[in-house]
């Protein structure tokens, strides 16, 4: 049998894992989901101090930094699987969405985001008047 052979899959394989892909970060995990009118943002910052958090919103561009720190004890590190230092994350939000009332939370070693959806982009009903001046609602 005739196999071909890839001398950087291996090399690829451990950098996602270490890294992270696009699709599944190694870093700053989160979950989204939308409730009723408002969009929520979980992001997952255990051992970070809540202080180190930064949130910028420029246009529709959320960006959330957070540091933890670098142990610098003289003790030998055994395992060291947790990501020190800074790290971010940026997230793309749609136009539909409320930038200027963007609610931020931190418990648990958890950052949760509430995003409210912009009043432009609700849903409204549109009255409608016919020939003999009666109003009808009809919901658009």
């Amino acid at each position: 049998m005739l196999m071909r052979t890839d001398p950087f899959r291996e090399l690829d394989r451990l950098t996602q894992q270490v890294l992270g892909t696009s699709a599944r970060p190694a870093v700053m995990a989160m979950d989204a989901w939308r409730s009723g009118d408002e969009f929520v943002v979980e992001f997952d910052l255990p051992g970070v101090d809540p202080s180190t958090v930064e949130l910028d919103v420029e246009r529709n561009v959320l960006t959330v930094r957070a540091h933890r720190p670098v142990n610098e004890g003289t003790e030998e590190m055994i395992a060291a699987e947790r990501p020190r230092g800074v790290f971010s994350r940026q997230l793309i939000l749609g136009d539909n969405l409320d930038t200027e009332h963007i609610s931020a939370g931190y418990a648990g070693g958890v950052l949760t985001l509430r995003v409210p959806v912009a009043e432009k982009a609700k849903p409204r009903r549109i009255e409608v008047r016919t020939a003999e001046d009666r109003q009808q609602a009809i919901g658009a």
